[in-house]
């Protein structure tokens, strides 16, 4: 085996460990939890008014966060949504394993009887659910007052936007499903890689490299890697003509130096792996419409969210083994 080999799979290896939530196959250990998730969503948007695919992308959002948070809880129940002990039961409840509803509710707790069996139990998923959903019908029907519940109740500005926008997601694809990826350039195209984040870059300051440069010819199409929406669009003087797409995962996809957009993508766009979203080029360092600072390519960068603040990782592992899924595909 090679070394660059050796080091794809310990960056394979490594990525696993880090970002579990990404580990192909995870989503797939039950086969109908995508289906049974939807179901559940569909029944407590019915009583409660409060959109299943609202629901959906605030529950994807909690999971993706407890999975990368050492300071909440992990699960494997169907619901990723928690709600703390001291919200469920109430603040001056002396019960903090009440599950009384009638109590529950004197003391101003959130919990809720989902499933009418009398009990308001946390680790119902029907009961859980129900209650995050009631809440936020509390504070009236339609969208905006949805982002009012959910701003009230995350207080972060951020996460009431990346739920939004899942929303959005979930609601165009009508699916709880949206795990699948695709490697960024065709393969029939000419293009090659190299592991490079985390290098120097001096231009406009000395920083370091949040991403891979996938070298390829001008125009080759670039393809959404992952199910998300279009969050930013448009010039910037590091990277040229540019966008940024939200996946379900709350993962950030940076794409940078491009030549121009696919027609019709705007923010707000919804779109799918494989989808072409721009071409690659050389635009960048310097003022709107710089082009030929150096050769063209794709720069491609991963940014998680774990729902206190937002980090860079090394996108070149995922890239490998995307590449890899693809060329697979066509055997």
């Amino acid at each position: 085996m090679t070394k660059a080999c050796i080091k794809t799979v310990f960056l394979l290896f490594l990525a696993c460990l880090l970002f579990p939530h990404l580990s192909y196959g995870k989503e797939s250990q039950n086969a109908n939890q995508p289906k049974n998730r939807k179901a559940l969503y569909l029944k407590t948007a019915a009583v409660t008014d409060i959109p299943w695919f609202v629901l959906a992308a605030a529950d994807q959002y909690e999971r993706n966060i407890r999975n990368m948070r050492s300071d909440l809880p992990d699960t494997d129940s169907l619901i990723g949504i928690h709600i703390d002990q001291i919200k469920w039961t109430g603040f001056l409840n002396p019960n903090r394993k009440d599950i009384d509803p009638f109590t529950i509710s004197l003391f101003g707790g959130l919990g809720r009887d989902g499933n009418g069996d009398g009990k308001a139990n946390p680790n119902d998923p029907e009961d859980m659910l129900f209650a995050y959903a009631a809440h936020l019908s509390e504070h009236g029907p339609g969208i905006e007052n949805i982002k009012i519940a959910l701003w009230d109740y995350y207080n972060r500005g951020k996460t009431v936007e990346m739920i939004a926008e899942m929303a959005n997601v979930y609601k165009t694809f009508k699916k709880v499903d949206l795990s699948g990826h695709s490697f960024p350039v065709p393969l029939k195209y000419n293009y090659t890689f190299h592991s490079t984040w985390g290098a120097r870059r001096g231009w406009g300051g000395l920083r370091i490299h949040e991403g891979t440069d996938i070298f390829a010819d001008y125009g080759t199409p670039v393809k959404a890697t992952a199910y998300g929406i279009v969050e930013m669009i448009g010039w910037n003087k590091f990277g040229g003509w540019r966008l940024g797409i939200r996946d379900p995962q709350n993962i950030y996809h940076y794409y940078a130096h491009l030549t121009r957009y696919e027609k019709g993508l705007k923010k707000g766009s919804a779109v799918q792996p494989g989808q072409v979203i721009g071409y690659v080029g050389s635009s960048g360092y310097g003022p709107k419409g710089t082009q030929g600072k150096f050769p063209p390519h794709l720069h491609y960068g991963m940014y998680k969210d774990n729902g206190k603040t937002e980090f860079s990782f090394d996108p070149y592992p995922y890239l490998r083994a995307w590449e890899s899924q693809d060329r697979n595909k066509k055997k």
